[in-house]
Parts: C-alpha cells; structure tokens; sequence
C-alpha cells in the first residue's frame, strides 16, 4: 500500500476529511491522494497558492507574515494548513485535516534561503505541527521529495 493509499485510510478510518494547501508542490500533493481508490471519501479539495498574494487571500495567511518574512517560513505553513480547513469547508464545516506545502524548489532562491528549502504544516483539531526540510537535487525531486514528506508527516501526526 502505498503512502498516500495509508493516508486516505487513515484518514477514512476516523471519518475525517481533508484539504491540501500547496505552493511549491503545485497540485502534486493533491494529485498524489486523488490517485487513490476511494479518495473521495476523504478529500474536500485543495488550493494552489502559488503566488505569495495568494496565501493571504485564499487561505487567510496573514499579509504582515508574508511582508516580513516571505512565503518560506513555518509560520506560513501553519498558518496556510489552518486556513486550508476553511476555504475547502463543506456546509460550513471545516475540513477536519489541513496538509501545506511552501517552500523553494529551484532552480534559484528569491529570498536567499537554499534551494531545497521546505516547510510543510499538519493542522488538526488537536493542533498544528510544522516540519522544516533541506531536500537535495533539481527541482522536480525536491517537489517529488516535499510530496512524500507531507503524506508522511500527515500519517505521523494522525499516529500520535
């Protein structure tokens, strides 16, 4: 089974549901649990805030945030898995699970952090994780590697 396939389980198993924010993984993340039979038990939908503006109209991060610190942070990961439960709420009911994704894939760093760099945020109704990553190789790996990362820490944190 694969990790995405674990996730929708895990996920199924608890009548929980779910959105996804992404930046640098661009729908990946969303297409990578879509693949999975049965995922629309689980999946509400997803948002790609891939423009910095984004962030802050769509999923509600906050514009002083951004302005001071730039989309590649944790706090903006945290607070885009937050905002995803709302913008993805059905009837009024925010999706039990936000999964984010920002950080900077390459080829080159707008912001001076090293290419590589990714945030990833989990937010749940118990509360909220962030993981900081340095992945290595071109641009599609470290997305490849930022779509893994998420479903995994997605899964620890629903393990806890």
């Amino acid at each position: 089974m694969s990790t995405a396939a674990e996730l929708v389980a895990a996920l199924a198993s608890r009548g929980w549901t779910l959105g996804v924010a992404e930046s640098l993984t661009g729908g990946a993340l969303t297409a990578a649990v879509v693949s999975v039979p049965g995922a629309s038990q689980v999946l509400l939908g997803g948002v790609v805030a891939y423009a910095t503006p984004v962030k802050h109209s769509v999923l509600g991060v906050d514009a002083a945030l951004l302005e001071a610190r730039g989309p590649v942070d944790p706090d903006v990961a945290t607070q885009m898995a937050d905002g995803v439960r709302a913008a993805v709420a059905v009837d009024e009911r925010p999706a039990d699970v936000g999964l984010s994704t920002t950080g900077i894939a390459g080829p080159d760093s707008p912001d001076g952090q090293p290419v590589g760099t990714v945030h990833i945020g989990v937010a749940t109704p118990a509360g909220t994780r962030t993981r900081a990553y340095l992945f290595q190789g071109d641009r599609s790996a470290v997305r490849a590697q930022s779509v893994d990362a998420a479903i995994e820490l997605a899964l620890s944190v629903l393990g806890e």
